[in-house]
Parts: structure tokens; sequence; C-alpha cells
């Protein structure tokens, strides 16, 4: 254990699985309580995803605790948010990382599609840092942490809801920072480029080679890169950095 975030309490939306994980363990790892937040989703078991997760940050030595929360609703997130300070004593940093994708060009984009991916991936932003905001305010100190995209700042085709959903939360993150500093509360978002997670491992084998190959980097990047990133943007060593975009791409976009 680093011991960069001990003593410190972070909830992680979206964690069960991939970069949220990934940002959970890493977290835990440098002596962080974390809260693995998961939603139910029909045909995978995300509750026991959520389990192992917790099991595997409690054998680093720390505290953890699973909650089942949808983002799109801000009630279920308040009260995940005061399980979160119940559990631990007070909450440190949250990390936005829930996210989806419905990934059709725009001519075959339904309403509903769009309607999800901005529910999530940017209305549940909304709702997690204004559930967490009246408490890190009051005491003067806190972390919000929001996964952005690459797709947000190059755009992608087939993407428009997802870009725009992880563009808006840039905007987000930078309007809020501006909000919130003389309270000691940073806001900042990363930006992963291609990283190699279950969602990317299910494209064809020659679109992989295709991203690849525009990559200057030349490989995909790791969820604990991303992950690595959060601590760090977590920890005392970006106590002076706010409103930033932290691009892990591998320079893919630069």
């Amino acid at each position: 254990m680093g011991g960069l975030l001990e003593g410190k309490s972070a909830l992680v939306t979206g964690a069960s699985r991939g970069i949220g994980r990934a940002i959970a363990l890493q977290l835990a790892d440098e002596g962080c309580d974390v809260a693995v937040n998961y939603v139910t989703e029909p045909g995978r078991d995300n509750a026991r995803e959520a389990e192992d997760t917790v099991e595997a940050i409690c054998a680093l030595g720390v505290r953890s605790v699973a909650l089942e929360a949808d983002v799109t609703d801000l009630a279920a997130v308040e009260g995940m948010v005061a399980q979160v300070i119940e559990a631990f004593g007070k909450l440190d940093i949250l990390v936005n990382n829930a996210g989806i994708t419905r990934d059709r060009t725009l001519k075959k984009l339904a309403k509903a599609d769009w309607e999800a991916v901005l529910a999530v991936n940017l209305t549940g932003a909304f709702h997690c840092a204004r559930a967490v905001i009246d408490h890190m305010r009051e005491r003067q100190s806190g972390r919000i942490i929001s996964i952005a995209s690459v797709v947000a700042q190059m755009g992608n085709i087939g993407q428009t809801s997802y870009a725009a959903s992880k563009a808006g939360l840039i905007g987000f993150t930078k309007s809020l920072a501006r909000e919130v500093a003389r309270r000691g509360i940073t806001v900042n978002a990363i930006a992963p480029g291609f990283i190699d997670t279950e969602m990317t491992r299910a494209m064809p084998p020659e679109a992989i080679e295709q991203t690849v190959a525009l990559i200057p980097m030349g490989r995909q990047g790791r969820p604990e890169e991303v992950a690595q990133a959060a601590v760090f943007l977590a920890s005392d060593h970006a106590s002076y950095v706010t409103g930033h975009v932290l691009a892990v791409n591998g320079g893919l976009y630069m």
C-alpha cells in the first residue's frame, strides 16, 4: 500500500468492472476506503462483481462497501451518499465513472437511446456531485473526478450521443471547478483514449487494429493507467489542479 490517500474515503460509481473497478482498487491500494457503486442489469450479475471488487479492496487492508444505486435517480444517489458517509464517517473523493453507450449514426439513433446515454453519463454525474457538494463544502475539502473520453475532444463516427455526454461532462467539470474552488474542493476530469476493457474487446479485430494504428504509442491503454491518473487527482499532489482535463490516450488526441 502506497499511502497517498491514507485516511481518505471515496465513492466510485460504476465500479463493479472495467475502469471503475481499476480506479477503486488503485484508490484502495493507496490507503483509501472505497464505496463500490453498481446498478442491476438484465443478464449480468453486477452484484456479484461488485462484491468481488469489495473483497479485493478489503484484502488491501481498507474498508469497502458495495452499494446499488441508479445514478439517473437523484433520490437513490442521495441515499447512497448518506450510506457512504455513515459507513466511513465522511466522503473525501467522488469519482463519476458510471457510463453507457448506445452507438448508432445519428440517422439511426433512437431518441430513447440519446436520452439514456445523457441520463447516465451526464445527468448521473450532476446527481452525484449535487449529493456530495454540501458535505464537501462544510468540510472545506473534497475531490470530484469525472471520467470523460477522448471522443468528447475529437469526435467519433456513430457516437454522437456518447461524445455529447462526455463533452458536456467536461463543461460541467470546468464550471463546477470555478464554483467551489474557494471551498477547498477541486473538480477535474480524465479523458481516456482507447483502453483495453471488456467493451473494446468486443470490437471486431480489424477495428481494434485500425484504431491502434492511429495511436502514436502503438497500443491500447490499460485500465490501471487511467486509475493512476485518478489517484494523482485525488491526492495532495494535485492540490493546485482544478478545472483540468487529464488526457490518458497514448497520443491519440493532442
